[in-house]
């Protein structure tokens, strides 16, 4: 192989476009494909800090679910504690109730009662005064009548 002008003339071409290549063509790309990482390392940081934010908010997300259904059974639990609470009101003032009414039925009877023997009484005292009557007509005079008439009230 012969070592001719066309080769180092070939030698120097190219050596002035690796210089100039590397001056003024490499630099603005290398800067280019910089920018690219960059961006590109970005996107994927936001991406994974996206990811634990996401992880963080399912796992705020879960809590508050959880939370909500421990305060959801709380206030079941109220619920059903306030409603016995008033049934057994319910029953206190019923059963209450149905004590006055007893006893103002009572006392209703009781002056029934006392009213039927009142009546019973004086029915009484009109029959036994209507059979003394025919008694003493038939065989007493008028002063033995007049004493078994005023023991008669003392009687009954």
């Amino acid at each position: 192989m012969d070592i001719n002008a066309t080769l180092i003339g070939q030698f120097i071409t190219f050596a002035i476009l690796v210089w100039f290549t590397m001056k003024y063509v490499w630099p603005p790309i290398m800067k280019t494909i910089h920018e690219r990482e960059k961006k590109i390392a970005a996107g994927l940081e936001a991406a994974e800090r996206s990811k634990r934010e996401l992880e963080m908010a399912e796992h705020k997300a879960f809590s508050i679910i959880r939370e909500a259904k421990q305060q959801a059974g709380q206030l079941l639990e109220q619920a059903n504690l306030h409603s016995a609470q008033l049934l057994e009101e319910a029953k206190m003032l019923a059963k209450q109730e149905s004590q006055r009414i007893v006893g103002l039925a009572q006392g209703d009877i009781e002056r029934e009662i006392v009213r039927a023997k009142e009546v019973l009484k004086s029915q009484l005292a009109t029959l036994a005064v209507a059979g003394a009557e025919k008694i003493i007509k038939r065989k007493l005079d008028p002063a033995l009548q007049k004493d078994l008439l005023d023991e008669l009230p003392t009687a009954i």
